[in-house]
């Protein structure tokens, strides 16, 4: 043997030996790493199922542990409202290869020395067996998850293709979808993003008609990070290149391209802020175009501890108080009373004067709709904060929790007749010249309304309201006012009373 063979035959030796010791470390350490992580996903679980009235748990069934590999088996439970009538109980089996070097990253020319590496799959139950049928006795769901010394995470997600009939009218096809996953230590970040080709969902509306809707090009990204209170910040996205909805006797297809979706939450000190985008690039019936839509909300000043004990409070006592009235009503008895201790009244009270006291904002900066021939939009910005008492007269109390309501509208004419002309369509009317006179008729006579009522001035093809008020002053379409008018200005024209001048 030369000298060359010879180093090449101890460093093969030599990693044999290391992955061997390593792997028999790994075995004796890998049940309390999947306990740990376990214990971290349910606390994750908690924390995202806060309101939702469910609960959901992940429990380490059993471990059979070997030398270079282990099997686990997991159970994954789920109650409550949000998953029906009975609780759902799914199934997993997970393939642990031990580190440092697996030899599914070995062939794979992966030579990062890694504490485990996952494959898990669902396994097939009475639950589940339709799921099953329709991923041509594959299993629907499995994945893999790198475990490094660090206790970070990457690996994938797959959800296969299914082709399944859901019941005697409706069926699913699914081009299956991939996910890729990274968290670091106690999945204090998180990324993820994935892609999906194709859905398609065919079922019957309530009138017995056909209905068909199709997604294609889904794009989903996260990049998050845990705040000091537990939950987590940062960005998500999803993009959808193309959908249809086809509906109706006449089977009108109502068409979406480039929707896109992006939210983003941040922490500062005590204080929390979130937006939300929403756009549209195009919204079509029947293959024509005719506008495209917006939507930004933002939250900003929210006071996180109070928040989180208001919270609490709805976990423990409301959410409890609406399960017993929906029972009540659903058996025609009367609804029972909502009791709050004295430390739980003022546990609220407290919550909501520090909530108040950050002085929060909720705005809805931008709801826009552009036709061919005009666009509408709106826009409010409320800004609250707290009042001297809580306990003032109802009228008081409003006018001292608003530090400043901005509110914005603009409705275009050319604009409604365009939505109009397309609701006559849909409607099955084909005449291109009735269907205009009665647009633009319709058109006009919301302008006239809204200006007769004096809610609104018209500005050119526009239909306007302006509100805007702070310091007890209102401004309303240019005319000032006193907070007490104002009310009785607005109660008198719902009352269809006459405003005196």
């Amino acid at each position: 043997m030369n000298k060359s063979a010879g180093v090449l035959l101890g460093i093969v030796v030599a990693i044999g030996a290391i992955s061997a010791g390593g792997a028999w470390y790994t075995g004796t350490k890998i049940e309390g790493v999947l306990n740990s992580s376990i214990a971290d996903a349910n606390k994750e679980l908690n924390a995202a199922l806060v309101g939702s009235n469910g609960t959901a748990s992940l429990e380490l069934v059993s471990l059979e542990r070997h030398v270079f590999s282990s099997t686990a088996h997991y159970r994954l439970k789920g109650e409550g409202e949000m998953f029906g009538e009975t609780p759902v109980e799914l199934l997993f089996v997970d393939h642990i290869e031990h580190g440092p070097l697996p030899f599914s990253r070995l062939v794979s020319l992966k030579w990062l020395p890694v504490m485990a590496t996952s494959h898990y799959e669902l396994e097939k139950t009475a639950a589940t067996e339709k799921w099953f049928a329709a991923a041509k006795n594959q299993s629907p769901l499995k994945g893999l998850v790198n475990i490094g010394y660090d206790n970070s995470t990457n690996g994938t997600l797959e959800l296969l293709p299914l082709d399944v009939a859901l019941d005697a009218k409706s069926n699913l096809k699914f081009s299956g979808l991939n996910l890729d996953v990274a968290a670091s230590a106690q999945a204090q970040k998180i990324k993820a993003n994935g892609y999906m080709d194709s859905m398609t969902l065919t079922t019957v509306a309530e009138d017995q008609t056909p209905v068909k809707v199709e997604l294609s090009g889904l794009t989903v990204a996260s990049n998050l990070i845990k705040s000091t209170y537990g939950y987590y910040t940062g960005e998500n996205t999803l993009e959808l290149t193309d959908s249809k909805t086809t509906f109706g006797a006449k089977q009108s297809v109502l068409g979406l391209k480039k929707f896109e979706m992006k939210n983003q939450t941040e922490e500062s000190g005590t204080s929390a802020s979130g937006r939300a985008d929403y756009k549209v690039d195009e919204v079509s019936l029947n293959g024509k175009a005719f506008g495209s839509a917006q939507l930004a909300m933002s939250l900003k000043n929210l006071d996180i501890p109070a928040t989180m004990s208001l919270m609490q409070i709805y976990q423990t006592k409301l959410q409890p108080y609406e399960k017993a009235a929906a029972e009540a009503a659903a058996a025609g008895e009367p609804a029972p009373e909502l009791v709050l201790t004295p430390e739980e009244n003022a546990q609220v009270k407290t919550g909501l004067e520090k909530l108040l006291a950050a002085g929060p904002q909720v705005a809805l900066e931008n709801l826009s709709f552009k036709s061919p021939n005009g666009e509408s939009r709106a826009n409010l910005v409320l800004d609250l904060t707290k009042p001297q008492s809580m306990d003032l007269p109802s009228e008081q109390l409003i006018q001292q929790l608003i530090a400043l309501l901005d509110v914005n509208v603009q409705v275009s004419k050319p604009m409604l007749v365009d939505l109009l002309t397309v609701q006559s369509q849909i409607d099955g009317q084909t005449d291109a010249k009735l269907i205009a006179d009665q647009a633009t008729a319709t058109s006009d006579m919301f302008g006239s309304m809204a200006v007769g009522t004096q809610l609104a001035k018209l500005d050119g093809n526009n239909i306007v309201s302006k509100l805007h008020y702070a310091n007890s002053k209102v401004e309303f379409n240019g005319q000032k006012m006193t907070f007490e008018e104002f009310v009785s200005f607005v109660m008198s024209k719902f009352a269809g009373e006459p405003q005196v001048q």
